[in-house]
């Protein structure tokens, strides 16, 4: 099991939410509103040719993030 960011993970990798970056403070409540908490498991779905972004899939729902926006949270994958 690898310790890294979900920016670093590859299509078709299951990753479970360790910790969110306190900062920026915007950001991290739009992801916890969304579902992307500590303990969440995210499956990623697929990556944009140009290699960003990225359609992430937490819970039921689907969701596109930008790869700087990946940065701040750390996964633990699967």
């Amino acid at each position: 099991m690898n310790r890294t960011t979900l920016a670093n993970a590859q299509v078709g990798d299951v990753c479970l939410v360790t910790e969110i970056a306190q900062k920026p403070v915007e950001l991290r409540s739009r992801l916890y509103a969304l579902g992307v908490i500590p303990g969440a498991s995210i499956q990623i779905l697929r990556v944009a040719p140009l290699g960003d972004p990225m359609q992430i899939k937490v819970g039921a729902t689907l969701l596109s993030m930008r790869k700087t926006d990946a940065r701040i949270i750390n996964v633990q994958i699967q």
